[in-house]
């Protein structure tokens, strides 16, 4: 073995949340490394070939969590960032019938005039409650049952924030954030079409189903990272969000750091109850002052650390966190446009969900809960050629979906089910874009479990574990690791597991940065 010389930090995997940590680390003076498994930086956010000359967005496919005032922070456009398309309309689509685009006052007037009436009065309060949550997703959550000034702080910013909001308001907040999005979206609207669309927006990614309790919460997620990216919420980068991860990466190196591809972290090495460094593959060492994991909480600590050095109770709650995804992301090679019906080559564009009802999207979770596929699934389309036609060869294109839901492990193993699930997906897609069977070029169908291979995200988990009330906020992970620090000093989080989650948002690795900033400074 041979051992490097020391960094201040070592960030373990390059996907957006460790790019985001090592740029503000390098940004602040200190020496980062940044070491990632595969051949590229990314993570799940990332553009890869699929099929030849046919170019997608292999996990994450739209951008619209990262707040505006991040890619400024870095810099994004200098370092190469451009974007496609951006304002991104939503589509919902009816097989044989008229789509409904979210939002239209005038596409909501011809389905129900009621609707139409309670469509922006719904709009504006939930985007009232979605900023209030984002202030608590912005900064590190509080401890509780600590003396230390800045928890107390910030739980009475809480508060306050709770209280500006007015009676009424606030009432209506406490009342719906425990909710489940179908009771809130039945109780508000008349169209299937429209409580569908919100609904399946509520559990995108999710193991959850729209009757699942907390499911306003997660709706309320998506929605308050979308009101800090401003006029970039729901854009598509020029070259997929490889291009993103690419610009932050270049944001990294121009301010110092130094990112090593195919060199995988096999664990974290321990001296004096402290996290020195890390053992990679090859047997190389390398010491640092910190190790920040942008891996999820399971694999930093029951694979890459050791439960040898974390109490039982611990490794208990870390064992018990639910990171056990249900979404499939599906590829396409066309050698033409699919017929949607949607119209305008902007809607064509934008995103396109196939959610005919809120029951339509339960029913197809209820299959997850058995070890089954949905055999009418929900999706999440994009068409990024549409925008960005040199994703493909000329002429050609390219269909993305993410589609709920597909359980982790089916009864039968994908091995026997991978064939049969593509065959009723492609069924489900045909029958709302009728020739499209027949344009098909290539295709390439990613489960959970290849999710979890190809990404390495224990569980295939999307956004590294459920968000939910007991693994939210103060509490996510677990506690004992919730303010991105550890049991193991020297040792923190910058992944999607830790606060505030999920999404290509950024928020974990520069809240996991200023962390450490904090510490090594005192």
């Amino acid at each position: 073995m041979s051992t490097v010389a020391g960094w201040d930090a070592i960030i373990v995997g390059a996907g957006h949340n460790g790019l985001v940590c090592a740029a503000t680390l390098a940004r602040a003076g200190r020496r980062v490394l940044v070491l990632e498994a595969g051949d590229a930086v990314g993570g799940c956010a990332v553009t890869r070939e699929f099929a030849p000359g046919f170019r997608v967005s292999a996990g994450a496919q739209l951008l619209h969590q990262m707040p505006a005032e991040l890619v400024e922070e870095l810099r994004l456009a200098t370092h190469g960032l451009e974007f496609a398309a951006t304002a991104l309309p939503t589509t919902a689509l009816a097989a044989g019938g008229e789509p409904l685009a979210i939002g239209d006052p005038g596409a909501l007037a011809r389905r129900s005039a009621a609707d139409a009436r309670a469509w922006p009065l719904y709009d504006a309060r939930l985007k009232r409650f979605a900023r209030l949550l984002y202030g608590l997703l912005a900064a590190p959550a509080p401890r509780l049952g600590t003396g230390a000034w800045s928890d107390t702080f910030a739980l009475g910013r809480l508060g306050l924030r709770l209280r500006l909001l007015g009676r009424r308001d606030m009432r209506e907040f406490l009342r719906i954030v425990g909710m489940n999005a179908y009771d809130l979206v039945s109780d508000e609207f008349e169209s299937d079409a429209l409580r569908g669309a919100l609904s399946l927006d509520a559990v995108l990614g999710t193991n959850f189903g729209p009757r699942a309790p907390g499911t306003v919460l997660t709706l309320l997620y998506r929605l308050a990272a979308e009101s800090a990216a401003g006029p970039r919420a729901l854009a598509q980068p020029k070259g997929g969000m490889g291009a993103l991860t690419a610009a932050l990466a270049r944001a990294a190196t121009a301010a110092g750091a130094v990112i090593r591809t195919m060199a995988p972290v096999t664990r974290i090495s321990v001296s004096e109850d402290r996290a020195a460094g890390v053992v990679l593959g090859s047997g190389e060492e390398i010491a640092a002052r910190s190790v920040i994991s942008n891996a999820d909480a399971k694999t930093t600590f029951l694979t890459l650390l050791g439960a040898e050095y974390l109490d039982t109770g611990f490794v208990r709650r870390v064992d018990h966190f639910r990171s056990r995804g249900v979404t499939a992301k599906l590829h396409l090679a066309l050698d033409r446009l699919p017929a949607f019906g949607v119209g305008a080559p902007a809607a064509l564009g934008g995103r396109l969900l196939i959610a005919p009802s809120a029951d339509y999207v339960e029913r197809a979770w209820n299959h997850s809960k058995y070890g089954e596929w949905s055999a009418s699934p929900a999706f999440e389309i994009t068409v990024p050629t549409v925008n960005d036609p040199a994703l493909a060869p000329a002429g050609r294109h390219v269909l993305s979906a993410t589609v709920q839901y597909a359980p982790y492990a089916p009864q039968r193993g994908w091995e026997a089910e991978r064939q049969p699930f593509l065959a009723a997906l492609l069924g489900v897609l045909e029958a709302h874009a009728p020739g499209l069977q027949s344009s098909l070029l290539a295709t390439q169908l990613l489960t959970p479990a290849d999710l979890e291979r190809e990404f390495r995200v224990h569980g295939g988990h999307w956004h590294h574990g459920d968000l939910a009330f007991d693994q939210f906020y103060m509490v996510r992970p677990v506690p004992g690791a919730a303010q991105h620090a550890t049991p193991v000093a020297g040792l923190y989080l910058c992944g999607a597991s830790c606060h505030p989650g999920g999404g290509v948002m950024g928020i974990a690795g520069r809240n996991a940065a200023r962390r450490v900033l904090a510490e090594v400074s005192r």
